[in-house]
């Protein structure tokens, strides 16, 4: 008989807590709670990460009302976790464990009484006294667990609270079911990584065909496989499934940016324009939208000096680092708006001044991200553009190697290299050149095939 379901609500990656400390949540899930569910004798299931960016989809209401046992981590008064707590605490009386880092939390009054259990984090922001927290979580489980079988205690405080509030009647049929879904989407995310390691679209198109109506496909699957395709540059693949999507879906933050995304790769430029103010009209700035759109004045500006356009190509390019900056604005964590501001006000003639202010910040930015722990390829990328920047050719090896190191799509070190051909011929034509930049521009095209 399989283990009943315990779903997590928390968020992903790394978050500031109310004291500013980032967070790591994916080694929290990965090293306390995941771990402590499985030696409670349940089986963890989190959500999407692509989920929490929009609307809550079809199947995570399904994974918070039909999954029997949950654990909430209040940690950074997410907005999302409480939406889903809510949510579970309406139709499940019992049966949810909520978690907080201790130290890091500023419980809001309203879940302030509820009975949480507190962890303790380390300096990097990673669980400590891992084996302590782990067997504090299980306990709590082990109760929640034993309490299903006889007479549960209430945890939610709208059992507790409203008077002649009743759970809805949940069918048996149904919830095996979703455990069925469950297991489907799991073993459909595995086939998908295989194709993606033939690194071909016809490979993705054979796994595509295989889940049929993408309708009935979870989610989270659905996600998969479009950025599966961006993995190998399926540019118009993208932009078709993104069509074939469910309209809530398709109407997420996430998909949005990335449907610009490619369309500006695909050529169609006026398009992934049009999508993305149409994202910062409706849903406010954000470093992720203004990046993407600086992405796409830059290419029209590119296209504009190769065309001869002398005029044309300085309105385009001001409007890049505007864009650029707005986004850094947004988001003074996010280096990569701030990084693409600071190059291109280095290719103006003559370059922006305002560069000069920017770049310790945008240098301390990413530090800062490399300091908490799991840096990426985009990490050690702007380090190495910031040192072409600053003609350090020491520091420029040192984050090329790291660069190279962490290199997970060929695209990648393609868009560096394309930054550090652009700064290297705007510096040719001052007079500026330095050598040890091409011998970058070598190794990153090198990395790209």
């Amino acid at each position: 008989m399989p283990n009943d379901l315990c779903f997590v609500l928390m968020p992903f990656g790394q978050k500031p807590d109310v004291s500013g400390k980032l967070v790591d949540f994916d080694a929290v899930y990965n090293d306390l709670i995941a771990p402590a569910i499985r030696e409670a004798g349940l089986d963890p299931i989190r959500a999407d990460e692509e989920m929490t960016g929009g609307l809550i989809h079809k199947p995570m209401y399904e994974r918070l009302i039909f999954c029997k046992f949950a654990v909430a981590d209040l940690t950074t008064a997410n907005a999302n976790v409480f939406y889903e707590l809510g949510l579970r605490h309406a139709v499940r009386p019992w049966s949810t464990v909520l978690i907080f880092s201790k130290g890091g939390s500023q419980l809001p009054f309203d879940v302030a009484p509820l009975r949480a259990m507190p962890y303790t984090l380390n300096t990097e922001g990673r669980p400590a006294d891992v084996e302590t927290s782990k067997a504090a979580l299980r306990k709590r489980l082990d109760e929640a667990r034993e309490a299903a079988a006889k007479e549960p205690a209430t945890d939610s405080p709208i059992f507790q609270l409203v008077d002649g509030w009743r759970s809805p009647d949940i069918d048996h049929a149904k919830t095996d079911i979703f455990r069925d879904q469950v297991n489907y989407s799991e073993t459909q995310k595995k086939k998908l990584a295989v194709a993606r390691g033939a690194k071909t679209a016809d490979a993705l198109h054979t796994a595509e065909a295989e889940m049929g109506d993408l309708g009935k496909v979870e989610s989270g699957v659905t996600i998969d496989l479009f950025l599966s395709y961006r993995s190998v540059k399926a540019w118009d693949d993208m932009i078709r499934l993104a069509d074939a999507m469910p309209k809530p879906l398709a109407a997420t933050v996430m998909v949005r940016e990335q449907l610009a995304l490619a369309l500006n790769r695909a050529g169609r430029g006026e398009e992934a324009e049009t999508v993305l103010q149409d994202l910062l009209e409706h849903r406010g700035p954000s470093s992720e939208t203004y990046g993407i759109l600086g992405r796409v004045y830059k290419d029209r500006w590119e296209a504009a000096v190769k065309a001869g356009k002398t005029f044309p190509a300085r309105g385009l390019l001001d409007k890049a680092i505007d864009a650029y900056l707005k986004g850094f604005e947004a988001d003074w964590r996010d280096a990569y708006p701030g990084i693409n501001t600071v190059t291109l006000m280095e290719l103006k003639e003559p370059p922006d001044e305002r560069r000069q202010k920017l770049i310790p910040v945008v240098t301390y930015a990413v530090g800062r991200k490399i300091a908490a722990g799991k840096p990426d390829y985009w990490d050690h990328a702007t380090l190495l553009e910031l040192a072409v920047l600053g003609k350090n050719e020491d520091d420029a090896g040192q984050a090329l190697g790291d660069a190279l190191a962490n290199v997970r799509e060929p695209w990648e070190p393609e868009t560096t290299l394309r930054n550090i051909r652009l700064i290297r011929e705007a510096r040719e034509k001052r007079g500026e050149a330095v050598d040890f930049e091409k011998q970058v521009e070598e190794e990153l095209a090198g990395a790209g095939k």
